[in-house]
């Protein structure tokens, strides 16, 4: 392996790492919202800007992984449905920026993180009904899961493409050392 491939492993290996402990963070109480019956999350946010900048296995990472980790640190009960459900928001989000409509990248990072945001809807409150044993409690959180959702969608989109946030991780990767 040359030492130009070596470098771009090394900046998206430490890219990975440093959205993943963000990510971590964002899943603690110290920085959601609160509403009625628990929080709102701030890691949706994190979660859809690393998957339109990263790779599909690389945003399972933060996704999945980090979510699961920051589950277990603050909240285990539901950090299995964080892996699934957020791995599987960050892998649809990735590979609909990555690969589907390659000429127009921001509209179909828009189509993968509107999809994304449906996956962790219907993902949290299928864990939820199945966790508590009551689709009640399910029921009720549905919108707060829905406001997640499109906070984590909009935010994502508007870091990636108006801060250009991915125009600076793609311009770092090509930059000559």
């Amino acid at each position: 392996m040359n030492t130009r491939n070596s470098k771009k492993m090394l900046i998206n290996l430490c890219v990975t790492a440093l959205f993943m402990a963000i990510n971590i963070v964002l899943s603690s109480s110290i920085f959601s919202v609160p509403v009625p019956g628990g929080h709102l999350y701030m890691n949706d946010v994190i979660i859809c800007l690393a998957s339109i900048i990263l790779g599909p296995f690389s945003a399972f990472m933060v996704g999945g992984v980090g979510a699961f980790l920051g589950d277990m640190l603050f909240y285990p009960t539901p950090m299995f449905v964080s892996l699934v459900t957020h791995g599987l928001q960050a892998v649809v989000i990735s590979v609909f920026s990555h690969y589907v409509m390659k000429k127009h990248p921001a509209f179909s990072s828009g189509i993968g993180v509107t999809l994304g945001a449906v996956i962790m809807v219907v993902g949290y409150s299928l864990g939820r009904a199945f966790i508590y044993s009551t689709p009640e409690y399910a029921m009720l959180k549905l919108p707060y899961q829905m406001l997640q959702a499109v906070t984590g969608a909009v935010f994502g989109m508007v870091l990636c493409w108006g801060c250009k946030i991915r125009k600076l991780y793609l311009k770092m990767l090509v930059n000559k050392y």
